[in-house]
């Protein structure tokens, strides 16, 4: 199964259908885009962001274009917004497991973990 993301807008109770989201291979302080995708009706990518034979140990960010999701669902957020961009960090050390990242948001809160 790999890595699959998920993200649910808390504010208004439903999926972030529409948010952009970028995923990136870290190794320190560099970062090399893999892929730009926007979420599905659902708030997931559409398939796996890795599957099993292609997901590598290592580290993984992924960044959530939260500001331009609310704005873009009629939220009026202040400039600068509380949050922007939320960016997850997050190390794969199994690849034989699947790796599982939600995001809940709000455009002042978020919350992850390591999901099934």
């Amino acid at each position: 199964m790999g890595l699959s993301t998920h993200v649910l807008d808390t504010m208004h109770g439903t999926p972030a259908a529409g948010m952009a989201v970028a995923l990136y291979t870290t190794e320190g302080d560099s970062a090399t885009l893999v892929r730009r995708f926007v979420l599905n009706k659902d708030g997931r990518s559409d398939g796996p962001l890795y599957d099993n034979d292609s997901l590598k140990a290592g580290t993984y960010r992924l960044v959530f274009e939260v500001a331009a999701y609310f704005r873009s669902r009629g939220v009026d957020l202040p400039e600068p917004p509380f949050l922007d961009r939320v960016s997850l960090d997050f190390g794969v050390a199994h690849t034989d497991q699947h790796y599982h990242v939600p995001l809940l948001v709000s455009p002042w809160s978020h919350s992850t973990y390591r999901g099934s």
